[in-house]
């Protein structure tokens, strides 16, 4: 089957598909022994031969995922006639081509993944995809606000400003600094850049996880497989389906020394919201309310058809029929009064307001005393 030729080196884990096509412009790659220097030539890795400065290059059906904890020193590339040591002599018993993805300085040590899979290298590489990178960055000085704030929402570098960073203050002394920095864009020496840029050069930088993939508990200059469910956690967090991915991109850093706000209650879903918006009071556990016969319980009380106590009838009194429940509540228009609000007298006449009595009441065996009225 034909495959475009940088693709193929970058699934023998030759080089990433970037670096594969500069390779190829350089005319460091041959197929069938004649050197290819255009892009997009379409080759079959079965048929044809492909050699990359004269050594063979064979195609892995195995996929390999590594990481790899790098140690200060250590250049990021494949190859260097210039650099001492380079990242492949940590892994040069596995026996397996694989590639670096992404760059680390030769200072900085930290997480680093290393594969064949091309697939994956484009999609922790590509900007678009904005794979979180979390450091730790011991700096110079203790950073006023004023430079979080700047490192929070953008610094100015040569080729344009960076794009906002979350920043959290670890630690503190008197002349030094730990700051924890999550980038979601990789520019050449990004974090020493900004952080000398607002005033606090680096004195040590780690890169202590790359998307949902730690190395706090890998020792220096050790590597280990990954397993299934993290290289599915990586290309969820590259194809933005991760978890929280898009809370987190979102919620604005909490500012060093005030503590995060505290999440607002949920409202009770047992019962919809009255007239007054506010939750329906239930009883429960709380109350040490129960159920009747269990301890601690009361009596159940009779139930309307709705499901809410069913009200007690009152007697009228002095012979008259008992008000409307309108007309009880005020003649103003007040509107009806919602559950948890002061009860309402339903048994007593509408003429019963400030400054008005109501009749006595008759009693068996009594004459009527009401006065005639005046005609």
């Amino acid at each position: 089957m034909e495959e475009r030729l940088h693709k193929v080196l970058a699934a023998a884990g030759v080089a990433s598909r970037r670096e594969a096509e500069q390779l190829i412009a350089a005319g460091h790659v041959a197929v069938d022994g004649k050197t290819v220097t255009q892009m997009g030539v379409k080759v079959d890795p079965e048929r044809q031969a492909i050699t990359v400065d004269g050594r063979p290059v064979t195609l892995s059906h195995r996929r390999v995922y590594l990481l790899l904890n790098k140690p200060a020193g250590y250049v990021t590339t494949r190859a260097d006639p210039h650099a001492a040591r380079t990242v492949m002599d940590l892994v040069a018993e596995l026996g397996v081509p694989v590639h670096p993805v992404g760059r680390l300085d030769r200072d900085t040590e930290g997480a680093l993944i290393l594969t064949n899979d091309g697939d994956l290298t484009q999609l922790l590489t590509h900007p678009r995809h904005a794979v979180p990178k979390i450091y730790q960055a011991h700096v110079q000085g203790v950073p006023g606000e004023k430079a979080l704030e700047r490192l929070r929402t953008g610094v100015r570098l040569e080729e344009g400003v960076t794009a906002p960073a979350q920043v959290r203050v670890l630690y503190t002394e008197a002349e030094r600094s730990v700051l924890e920095i999550t980038l979601r864009e990789g520019r050449k020496r990004q974090v020493r850049r900004m952080l000398a840029a607002v005033g606090h050069p680096v004195t040590y930088l780690r890169r202590v996880a790359i998307g949902p993939v730690s190395v706090r508990k890998l020792p220096h200059g050790c590597w280990r497989h990954l397993s299934a469910k993290e290289v599915s956690a990586l290309r969820r967090a590259a194809e933005g389906t991760a978890p929280g991915r898009a809370a987190a991109a979102v919620a604005p850093p909490t500012p060093a020394g005030k503590a995060a706000p505290r999440p607002a209650s949920k409202p009770s879903h047992s019962s919809p919201p009255e007239a007054g918006g506010f939750p329906a009071r239930t009883r429960g556990a709380s109350e040490g309310a129960g159920t009747a016969g269990q301890p601690g319980g009361a009596p159940a009380k009779k139930q309307s058809p709705g499901g809410r106590p069913a009200a007690k009838t009152q007697r009228p009194r002095g012979g008259q029929q008992p008000p409307s429940l309108p007309e009880a509540r005020g003649r103003q228009g007040t509107p009806p009064r919602s559950r948890g609000t002061l009860p309402v007298a339903q048994g007593r006449p509408p003429d019963s307001r400030a400054g008005r009595t109501a009749p006595p009441r008759k009693r068996r065996g009594q004459p009527d005393q009401t006065p005639a009225p005046n005609r």
